[in-house]
């Protein structure tokens, strides 16, 4: 069986900005500590995190929104999840992110929600 992440996290920098960090190889591996290449293109390969996770760009709308194809090392065989980010700017000029990660094995879901806590949120805020 399978659950739905759903994550709102807001940051203080814009939403151009914090797509940046979670689109460009560069800057997901310096948020990681580990090898991560993206393509920018949709039907485009990415691998994050060493490999430990790997997919397909779906949809890229520049800072507005990611959807990817997803898929962690320890899933089951044949599962793939779904991540969707979408960024919209704020009154103040920050960034309100929401992030919907469907299709996430159960035995995983308390690792894959801590991991975006940890290894993306919070290593993006004290980023920007």
């Amino acid at each position: 069986m399978c659950k739905t992440i759903q994550q709102k996290v807001k940051f203080k920098d814009s939403p151009e900005t914090i797509y940046h960090w979670l689109t460009d190889s560069k800057k997901v591996s310096e948020l990681t500590g580990e090898t991560s290449v993206i393509s920018q293109k949709i039907g485009g390969t990415f691998t994050i995190m060493s490999g430990k996770v790997s997919g397909i760009i779906v949809d890229l709308k520049p800072s507005r929104r990611i959807v990817q194809a997803w898929r962690r090392f320890d899933f089951p065989e044949g599962i793939f999840s779904m991540a969707s980010f979408t960024l919209t700017e704020t009154n103040d000029g920050g960034t309100e992110l929401i992030l919907i990660h469907r299709g996430v094995p159960k035995e995983r879901i308390t690792d894959v929600e801590e991991n975006w806590r940890k290894h993306f949120w919070e290593r993006i805020r004290k980023q920007v």
